[in-house]
């Protein structure tokens, strides 16, 4: 529309907000990265016991292997030859049963353990724990206590660093190299094995030495925690085995709320205080860096640590003991006392665990016992099926592999049972070494139209003439038609 001078109206002016200039996008990493972990030294009576099972632990794992039995190596899982000795036991690929029986009977401990007190074999034994705990052990003696490693992360490259830090290294790789060492010297001969290496021989074994002992260089010296947390699946599985009577490490809430810092001389209660003075000693000396005050989680491997680190507060404090300590949930639900905890620990579920798990330790231990030290295997010639040889006599050919499991030479002889008037031909006397096998060539005959046409069952009898140990296996006779 135009106005009064018919000039035509301005368009309408639209305010324009000037727009900013793009930021830089800001960048989300999917990967938290984990701040390392400095755990303080702490003692009593927790850490005395994982001291203890670590010393235990590596005794047996370091020193067995150097034991002898007789001629041998006391403990050797001799591939090559197929045989395995174990103390006084000499054992074959066919006695694969007591492996599967043993495994077994670790997955029910494993079950037992759990049920009764969490995850013992997480804080105590389990050779990740064990290990990090050595590796630790070495950093504390070279760099300093936590105070002191942290101040020397922090600061620059100077001597007394690259002193320390090239010390630490070196100890470490000295100490996974010989454990990659000792490892293979359970599959060969510990001392056979020496001399190969110093001699610059057996390359298989030299890389198994060196990819032993770079897992153990990088699992204990730097993931450690990070393999318990995010690795194993024990972790992840372990709440399917907890209820509310599994003892685990426990905090009280009712007795350390509120936390606070307080003097020791004053009436802390009447200030509305608990117990805990968030000294936070439970979280620097928790391998996991967890702080149980939260509760459970499954990143606690049971260790105890901060039972120990609480204890000592609490009597410097002069507060009584156990704010931080192995409990139940019903037992710091209903604030049961530790009988009444203890009976509860005995449910149903334990003492099924514990009764089969005895039964079948119980029943490998009878087994190993009265096991036949003699192992046989029949196959049948299949260049020769069956033949009438002189005599009018109908036979099958066989060969037989005859494992000597004792420590000293053996002298056999062959039978069959199965048909009319069976005989086996073969050596008399057969002479097998110690801890060896033989093949041996038998020959099955019967008087001709003796059996009807078809597969017969039959047995054959393997008797040692020292002890009159014997084992019987079968096998098919075919008489044609």
């Amino acid at each position: 529309m135009a106005s009064e001078d018919g000039s035509k109206p301005p368009d309408r002016v639209i305010p324009i907000t000037p727009v900013p200039a793009p930021e830089q996008a800001e960048s989300i990493s999917l990967y938290e990265a984990q701040k390392k972990i400095y755990t303080r030294s702490i003692g009593g009576v927790f850490a005395r016991w994982r001291w203890l099972l670590v010393f235990l632990t590596q005794a047996f794992f370091y020193l067995v292997p150097w034991f002898q039995w007789g001629e041998r190596q006391m403990v050797l899982f001799d591939l090559g030859a197929r045989r395995f000795y174990l103390f006084g036991l000499v054992l074959y690929p066919q006695d694969f049963i007591y492996l599967t029986g043993l495994l077994i009977i670790s997955a029910l401990s494993l079950f037992l353990f759990t049920a009764v007190a969490g995850r013992l074999w997480c804080g105590f034994a389990c050779p990740q724990t064990v290990y990090t705990e050595l590796f630790m052990w070495i950093e504390h003696k070279v760099e300093g206590d936590r105070s002191a490693r942290m101040r020397l992360d922090r600061s620059g490259w100077t001597f007394e660093k690259i002193w320390k830090k090239t010390t630490k290294q070196a100890l470490w790789i000295i100490l996974s190299i010989w454990t990659g060492f000792t490892f293979v010297g359970y599959f060969v001969p510990i001392r056979e094995l020496g001399a190969e290496l110093l001699a610059f021989h057996g390359t298989w074994q030299l890389f198994w030495v060196v990819f032993y002992g770079f897992a153990t260089y990088g699992n204990a010296g730097y993931m450690r925690e990070q393999v318990c947390k995010y690795m194993c699946p024990y972790a992840r599985f372990q709440s399917a085995m907890f209820d509310k009577d599994t003892l685990i490490v426990s905090y009280d809430p009712a007795r350390g709320e509120q936390r606070g810092p307080r003097n020791k001389k004053i009436d802390y209660k009447a200030k509305g205080l608990g117990d805990c003075i968030d000294c936070s000693l439970c979280v620097q000396v928790c391998p996991t860096g967890i702080d149980i005050r939260n509760g459970l989680q499954y990143e606690c491997i049971g260790c105890g640590l901060c039972i120990d680190a609480c204890n000592n507060v609490m009597d410097k404090m002069q507060y009584p003991r156990g704010l931080i300590r192995l409990s139940t949930q019903n037992g710091i639900a209903q604030q049961l006392d530790q009988s009444q905890m203890i009976k509860r620990v005995f449910r149903p579920r334990v003492l099924l665990y514990g009764f089969v798990l005895l039964a079948l330790c119980a029943a490998m231990i009878f087994s190993l016992i009265g096991r036949t030290p003699l192992k046989v295997d029949v196959v049948r010639d299949r260049a020769s099926l069956s033949r009438i040889v002189a005599g009018g006599k109908l036979e099958n050919v066989y060969r037989l592999q005859i494992m000597n499991a004792t420590e000293a030479s053996r002298s056999y002889r062959i039978g069959a049972t199965g048909l009319d008037g069976i005989i086996a031909i073969t050596d008399p006397h057969i002479e097998v070494g110690p801890a060896e096998a033989k093949w041996v060539l038998v020959r099955l005959q019967i008087p001709y139209a003796s059996a009807a046409p078809g597969s017969h069952k039959v047995m054959f009898e393997v008797v040692a003439q020292e002890d009159n140990a014997k084992v019987a296996e079968k096998s098919v006779f075919l008489v044609p038609r």
